[in-house]
């Protein structure tokens, strides 16, 4: 083991920190599509399905990286 690596089972800041940093992102997240909603609305039924589908999943699409991140200290 190297003078810089820590044992598997030390824990790290990362996890407790990634946790609370997800938590509040994804509030914000939630936040702002909910105040967009007014004008989603106003669009077709069909545009406004579309619409929620995919920022229902865009979100996920940085969560594997973080996710790394938290558990290995690498983006990647």
């Amino acid at each position: 083991m190297k003078h810089d690596e820590r044992p598997d089972w030390q824990p790290t800041w990362r996890k407790p920190v990634g946790i609370i940093v997800l938590l509040v992102a994804l509030t914000l997240y939630a936040v702002a599509i909910a105040s967009a909603s007014s004008i989603i609305g106003q669009w077709h039924v069909l545009l406004q399905t579309l619409v929620y589908i995919v920022l229902g999943v865009a979100w996920l699409l940085p969560l594997r990286r973080f996710l790394i991140w938290m558990e290995t200290g690498r983006w990647g």
